[in-house]
């Protein structure tokens, strides 16, 4: 599943392309055929992030949700666009750009007050200027579930997922086990300011990239990571690779319905109750 910031960079993506002008939309596939002949040929007024959901904002209360999910791909072209074929849930075709946006959990018109409602149950997001981490310090200081847990929890924090939830944790040293209320608050605001540094790079990038200019494989001589993600990490899907800073073999184990990935050396247990 996308990473928060891959979405806020398809905000992105949709502001730079069609932001400002009237577009023709359409659903090839069919089953959002109803919402596509509501804004087609309407002006694109805005488009937003909040975690992983992506909103695209048509004014006159109409916002088309989308929530890419574990399968959803939303891509862009020059126009004209080829023919679609029948896996597009809907199609946007601007003056010199078209998106086809396939298999996502969600794509639906939303009013205002249904988009406020999604963005009310979601927890801060790291990449929302107008968010800070006191209201997830708040939830994570009450709870005794795993910090690994709660990262994952997009009620806690929006827009966190498996690879910067491992990542940030290794960065700071913090046992993936220890529970949320046993997190320091010096700590805790050391990890959001960390995410929002992290999680800012990869929307400049398009990847993520977690690993510090004297771990990278330039400054240690070490062949570069070969891996669909494509980003410098410290042991996200290195499970059994020595660790990069005590050389140690990282680990791994279910944690939250996701493979969790540590280092037992760097990320001690000795905080655990």
């Amino acid at each position: 599943m996308p990473e928060g910031h891959t979405i806020h960079r398809l905000a992105l993506d949709h502001r730079d392309r069609f932001e400002g002008a009237p577009v023709r939309a359409s659903s090839p596939q069919g089953k959002f055929a109803e919402g596509a002949a509501l804004i087609d040929g309407q002006v694109m007024e805005s488009a937003e992030a909040h975690g992983k959901h992506l909103f695209l904002g048509f004014g006159l209360d109409r916002w088309v949700h989308i929530h890419l999910g574990l399968f959803g791909k939303l891509g862009f072209g020059a126009t004209p666009p080829p023919p679609p074929t029948d896996t597009v849930r809907l199609r946007l075709v601007g003056a010199d750009h078209h998106a086809d946006l396939r298999g996502p959990t969600a794509c639906a018109l939303i009013t205002d007050a249904e988009k406020q409602a999604i963005h009310d149950r979601l927890g801060p997001d790291p990449l929302r200027p107008d968010d800070d981490g006191t209201g997830a310090w708040r939830r994570i200081s009450r709870s005794r579930t795993t910090v690994a847990a709660l990262l994952l929890d997009q009620k806690v924090i929006a827009g966190v997922g498996n690879v910067y939830r491992a990542e940030v944790l290794f960065r700071h040293g913090i046992d993936p086990y220890l529970p949320g209320r046993d997190l320091r608050r010096d700590q805790w605001d050391a990890v959001w300011a960390d995410l929002v540094d992290l999680m800012r790079e990869g929307v400049r990038n398009n990847r993520i990239d977690t690993v510090r200019p004297e771990h990278t494989p330039e400054a240690m001589g070490r062949p570069p990571r070969v891996d669909d993600h494509g980003g410098e990490v410290y042991v996200y899907r290195r499970t059994g690779a020595a660790c990069h800073l005590c050389g140690s073999e990282i680990r791994t184990a279910g944690l939250a319905a996701r493979n969790l990935f540590w280092c037992p050396v760097c990320q001690p247990a000795a905080a655990r109750p």
